[in-house]
């Protein structure tokens, strides 16, 4: 059975989004969930609650991403 890792990345406005990887934000957030639409919901909270939240819309930007992650057999 297979799992994922909802991924946010917060990346300067002046990034292009496709250079916007782990390596290149400024904030990597990771969070296990149980199928792909939970990759969908529940970042804005958690953004929502860092200081991020100011930032977001003028200085920088959210990418989100959805990641299969193979569990132990």
């Amino acid at each position: 059975m297979n799992a994922f890792i909802a991924v946010v990345l917060v990346c300067a406005n002046g990034l292009p989004i496709e250079a916007c990887t782990d390596d290149k934000a400024s904030e990597v957030r990771k969070v296990r969930v149980a199928n792909e639409l939970g990759c969908t919901n529940g970042w804005q909270e958690i953004i929502a609650r860092t200081d991020l939240r100011d930032e977001v819309g003028k200085t920088s930007y959210l990418k989100t991403e959805c990641r299969r992650v193979k569990q132990a057999e």
